[in-house]
């Protein structure tokens, strides 16, 4: 009860503070930055920052107070104004933002730059800006500073594009990776290296890296990727030549990116498994593993296009950028891979979309950056809808719509608007009903097929209706019959809660199956068993026990032989130390339908680790040999299955 209540608290303290910073951010003065120009000694002996940085901008209304946000962990020393006036600043720990009163009203349109003093430490350790995930850390032989930090003053996170100037110094055996190409100044300082990056185009070139040593460069398809990689050197290789791979497919697809030879660096845990800047990825050790994860870098070479090329107008439009870098994933496996990946990721993806129904995708905004929900949506359903939109206008219009896109917004900002317009111009009809449906609305319809076959003169008649709890929904849709001859398809309009439709056979029909491929983002019993599954596995993600076990009841209330469902339950009791409830659930889950197939062997595996906690020696080496005999090695089963068969498995101390 303890646990949970203060898991209560905690959830009850991020909520106002979200409030109070969708409330100050409303009330910001808009402004749009121009150029940052940053001057920063970084010292990874003594983990610190001390730099000026001079921002350029243009407010969008007369003001006379602007907004920026800065890491809390940077102690502001002063603000002045081109004049050199010193400005009052007043810091909000709550939302890690700076408030300027300005000593007089700025005009609407008219450029103005600032200058920021600040100094001090970035361990890591340190409260991050996004919740629980590390952007920033200095160390002895490293140091990485991606924007999301907020290192230096940011306006309007994600969405102001600009361009910078940095001049960063470091000590004289590390150099310095950021946007654009470095020049190393011949006038730097004894014992010192300093290096100047200009990025004209406006974009997101604000992350930074500080390396040491020469990194594996590694030449495939005309390009040279430059890794530098800390714990993971054996996978250095392999890695160069999958990003060279990605870099040449998404080329061909999107045009030219900003930089076609991108510089990878290796972070540390704790950070995202991978971030993409203008001509820079970092990933995490967790996400480069012990085999190069082509989904993770599809993604990273794709944000080369959707965040730095082209980016949100607003938040509240970040489906296109996450939506499109995640869509490119799909695309990458298809090609490497065949149709049959397609199928498999696009099932993957609309689960995830369906885990979240509110808000519709238009207020994005409202969604804590990076957390699951925000990715669910942004990320999956905004994939799904472009997969939608793709079986709407077909391969060749949907392709011609993604070149379109980079090609006419390069350097911009667009939105949902641009991108149906685009949409209207390749696949020759309006859009805007599926727009309104997908993006302005929530929710996803759950079809009723019922029907009657007549015969006729000339063969058979399907007479039939499709129903529906979506009043505002219209979407075209695929019927296909299966007939004592060949297979006919058609397609019927489903428009509103109850939809009529005819179809004339030449053979009987055997079975009518409506949107065969699941083209559509919907429910059905299949797909509720698996979203509640994936919700209950993202509550057990943070340890919400109760909240979890409510999911996994959910599916098995739909689908009572679900061996994931059963097999989700039998860990959480696992983890709780009930164990008899536990080895109760793994024996359902050996019970039932073995979906996905890994179940039965890590179902062997638990029950073994069961009965070796409860000294049941024999038994436990019984439940490891039958994990063997599967031959199933998900996820190193058999290596797992082995090692226990030779040693008792050991209940993990106890952290009560």
């Amino acid at each position: 009860m303890r646990n949970k209540l203060l898991g209560l608290a905690i959830i009850t303290a991020l909520m106002a503070v979200t409030a109070v910073a969708q409330e100050r951010q409303q009330a910001r003065p808009r402004i749009d930055v121009q150029t940052v120009a940053i001057d920063a000694q970084i010292d990874p002996r003594t983990q610190s920052i001390n730099a000026s940085a001079q921002v350029t901008f243009v407010p969008l209304d007369n003001t006379s107070s602007v907004v920026f946000e800065l890491n809390n962990a940077l102690d502001l020393q002063k603000v002045t104004d081109k004049e050199g006036r010193q400005i009052s600043a007043s810091r909000y720990q709550e939302d890690q933002s700076v408030r300027l009163n300005l000593p007089q009203p700025l005009a609407r349109g008219t450029a103005t730059t600032l200058t920021f003093v600040y100094s001090g430490k970035l361990t890591g350790q340190e409260e991050s800006p996004v919740f629980g995930i590390k952007f920033a850390a200095i160390t002895s032989d490293s140091a990485y500073l991606m924007y999301p930090a907020r290192w230096f003053p940011v306006n309007d996170y994600t969405v102001d594009r600009f361009a910078s100037n940095f001049k960063i110094t470091v000590p004289a055996e590390y150099h310095v990776i950021a946007s654009g190409n470095g020049v190393a100044d011949p006038n730097a300082a004894a014992g010192t290296r300093t290096e100047r990056f200009e990025f004209t185009q406006a974009s997101f070139p604000g992350s930074i890296a500080v390396v040491r040593g020469e990194p594996r460069r590694v030449a495939g398809e005309g390009v040279t990727t430059q890794i530098y990689f800390r714990q993971s050197t054996a996978m250095a290789q392999s890695y160069g030549e999958e990003f060279g791979k990605a870099m040449n497919y998404f080329t061909g697809i999107f045009g030219l990116p900003l930089r076609k030879d991108l510089i990878v660096i290796e972070t540390e845990n704790g950070t995202p498994n991978g971030y993409g800047a203008p001509g820079i990825v970092f990933l995490s050790p967790r996400g480069i593993g012990a085999q190069v994860n082509p989904k993770l870098v599809a993604n990273q070479v794709a944000r080369q296009w959707w965040g730095g090329l082209v980016s949100p107008a607003t938040r509240n439009h970040l489906w296109i950028e996450n939506g499109l870098a995640r869509y490119s994933e799909i695309l990458y496996l298809e090609h490497l891979n065949g149709a049959a990946s397609l199928d498999v990721e696009l099932r993957d993806t609309y689960i995830e979309a369906l885990t979240v129904e509110q808000p519709p995708l238009i207020q994005a905004a409202r969604m804590e950056d990076y957390s699951p929900e925000f990715w669910a949506a942004t990320a999956n359903k905004g994939a799904a809808v472009l997969h939608m939109l793709r079986s709407s206008v077909g391969d060749e219009a949907f392709m011609k719509i993604l070149m379109a896109l980079p090609e006419r917004f390069a350097g911009k900002s667009i939105n949902t608007d641009d991108v149906r317009k685009v949409a209207e111009e390749f696949g020759g009809q309006s859009f805007q009903g599926f727009f309104v449906q997908w993006i302005e609305s929530s929710g996803a319809p759950e079809f009723k097929l019922e029907y009657t076959v007549f015969r006729t003169q000339k063969g058979f008649r399907v007479m039939g209706k499709v129903a529906q709890d979506l009043d505002t929904f219209r979407m075209p849709v695929k019927l296909h019959v299966e007939t004592e001859g060949n297979p006919e398809e058609k397609t019927i309009e489903v428009v509103g809660t109850s939809s009529e439709f005819a179809m004339e056979t030449f053979g009987r029909p055997k079975t009518i199956t409506l949107d065969p491929k699941g083209q559509v983002l919907r429910f059905d019993d299949t797909m509720r068993v698996a979203v509640a599954i994936r919700r209950g596995e993202q509550f057990a993600e943070v340890s919400d026990f109760p909240e979890a076990l409510k999911e996994y009841q959910k599916a098995i209330d739909v689908k009572r032989n679900s061996s994931l469902a059963h097999y989700r339950v039998g860990e959480l009791f696992f983890l709780q130390n009930n164990y008899q409830s536990a080895a109760n659930e793994f024996r359902e889950a050996l019970n039932g339908d073995l979906e996905p197939k890994w179940t039965e062997v890590w179902t062997h595996i638990n029950l073994g680790k069961i009965f070796d906690i409860t000294d049941q020696r024999e038994r436990a080496v019984n439940e490891y040999r039958q994990a063997t005999r599967t031959k199933d090695n998900t996820q190193g089963a058999l290596e797992e299955a082995s090692k226990y068969t030779l040693e008792k498995y050991k209940r993990p101390p106890s952290t009560n």
